[in-house]
Parts: structure tokens; C-alpha cells; sequence
């Protein structure tokens, strides 16, 4: 065999190894999860909180290691789109079946003047005794709206207290380390978030 012809044959050889390299390393990584939601893993806000509950305990994501958590921002009086969100979670929550102990929703009322805590206890108890509802003072509420990048306004009734309030629609989904995952826009449904819990729980 001349030299070039043993060069040749081992450059290939080269190749090969490098290839089936690749092939096996492709094959033992775990593939990325595929999500219904906006995936923002790795977004640069809406890290967390610090918020009282309607039992007046502090809360942040820290209480809730372990679970998947899913935060949503309305108001006990809100017409549709909060009790629909809320009534979507308790279905996602019941699909799940047993591992619905493992999800957390929380809401946290962009209304703190007319949402107290008895409230709050009680609307969430219309859906599930288990979501958690967190009542920001106004100046928390303006802080963790920039922090989250949400919108809230509130639009003036017939009298002072039968305003109401617009306010951004999503819910933000926490992984069980506590980090931002996914944006969930409005109006998708159960299954979708089932899916999606599912696969973070699996991660």
C-alpha cells in the first residue's frame, strides 16, 4: 500500500469515528420538549414575587419547589375572561389526574381595593380550594406589572365602585425549580395545558 493510499484510509476512518460520535451523543442527549405554549425559558423578567396571601403569609416562587407552577393576574369581578382561566385550570388540575397535587395556580388580583381576603378565599374556593390567591399592596402591584410586562387599567363604572378593570389575559408557567418556562396565551383551553404541565414535570 503507497502512502497516499494509507492517508486516504485513515482520513476516512477519521470520519467515520467522528460520525458515529455525533450519531451516539445525538442518541443518549434527551430531546428538547415541545410545548403548546409561548416557550420563554430563560426570559429576563417575571422571575418572581413576594406577595401576601389572602391568610396575610408572605409568598414567593420558593413555597411552591417541586410543583409546576401556573400564575395568572385578574380580579374576583372580572365577567369572562378570569373565571373561564380559572374554571380551565381547575379541569387541567383534575386531568392530570395524580399528579395534580404536583400544579400550583396562583392569581394575583390586579383589584386589591375591592378584592380582600375574604374575597378572594371565596372565589377561589368557587374553582378550587387548593389555587392560591396573592393581594399586592398598590405600589407592589405597579412594581410586579413592570416586572411581569402586564397590563392593567382600571375603566370607571356608573358609580366609584362598580369600575372594572382591563388587564393583560396570559398566565406564566414555572417549571418545578421555580423558573419562568412558558407564556400561555388566553382562550387555548385544557388540553393544551395538560400537555404542557405534563411535559414539565417529565424535565
Amino acid at each position: 500500500m503507497n502512502k497516499r493510499k494509507a492517508l486516504q484510509l485513515m482520513a476516512g476512518g477519521a470520519a467515520w469515528a467522528g460520525i458515529g460520535a455525533t450519531l451516539g451523543l445525538a442518541a443518549c442527549s434527551e430531546p428538547k420538549p415541545s410545548f403548546n405554549a409561548v416557550d420563554i425559558t430563560g426570559a429576563d423578567y417575571a422571575k418572581g414575587f413576594s406577595l401576601k396571601d389572602a391568610d396575610g403569609k408572605v409568598r414567593t416562587l420558593a413555597d411552591f419547589k417541586g410543583k409546576v407552577v401556573v400564575l395568572f393576574f385578574g380580579y374576583a369581578q372580572c365577567p369572562d375572561v378570569c373565571p373561564t382561566t380559572m374554571t380551565e385550570m381547575a379541569q387541567v388540575k383534575q386531568q392530570l389526574g395524580a399528579d395534580g397535587d404536583k400544579l400550583q395556580v396562583l392569581f394575583v388580583t390586579v383589584d386589591p381595593a375591592r378584592d380582600t381576603p375574604e374575597v378572594l378565599k371565596a372565589y377561589m374556593g368557587a374553582f378550587d380550594p387548593g389555587f392560591v390567591a396573592l393581594i399586592p399592596t398598590a405600589e407592589q402591584l405597579a412594581t410586579i406589572a413592570k416586572d411581569f410586562k402586564v397590563y392593567f387599567k382600571k375603566v370607571e363604572g356608573k358609580t366609584p365602585t362598580s369600575y372594572s378593570m382591563d388587564h393583560s389575559a396570559a398566565s406564566f408557567v414555572y417549571d418545578t425549580d421555580g423558573r419562568v418556562r412558558l407564556y400561555a396565551r388566553y382562550g387555548a383551553g385544557a388540553a393544551p395545558m395538560v400537555s404542557d404541565v405534563k411535559a414539565l414535570l417529565k424535565s
